[in-house]
């Protein structure tokens, strides 16, 4: 062998201010990490959800107060931030279950293609985003 056919590549570390703003992230990685931040959110939010829950099937008068939230807020919230807290659970829910149902799909029928990975996380994307506007859109009482 010749000393080029046998001299190795060099890698170097990522410069953090001059290679991650022009580093581009493939669609599969974006996905990956929502999915992560959605999983993230849920579990930060659960203290919440709880709560909507207990005012939502405790009693008449409490199912009053779940209700007032949306309509007249929490304590210092207006009811559009809670609104927009619920909104923000919604897309979480729906695209951690999107992106978790490609991950099982991709592991029981071992689609591990670039091409595969790229088209199915544009998929869950349109279907996680649309679903959370149409949802958004009941949530905000525009049908």
């Amino acid at each position: 062998m010749t000393e080029a056919a046998r001299k190795r590549p060099e890698f170097r570390n990522l410069n953090v201010f001059k290679d991650l703003t022009t580093y581009r992230l493939p669609w599969a990685a974006k996905v990956s990490i929502l999915h992560r931040i959605s999983g993230v959110l849920m579990i930060l939010m659960l203290p919440f959800i709880i709560w909507l829950f207990d005012k939502s099937i405790s009693s008449e008068i409490s199912f009053m107060q779940f209700t007032a939230a949306f309509e007249h807020g929490i304590w210092i919230f207006p009811a559009f931030i809670v609104k927009l807290a619920v909104l923000g659970l919604i897309w979480a829910f729906l695209h951690h279950l999107c992106a978790g149902i490609r991950h099982i799909y991709m592991e029981l029928t071992h689609k591990m293609s670039k091409e595969f990975g790229k088209r199915s996380a544009l998929v869950v994307l349109a279907v996680s985003l649309s679903l959370t506007v149409l949802l958004g859109a009941k949530l905000f009482g525009l049908y």
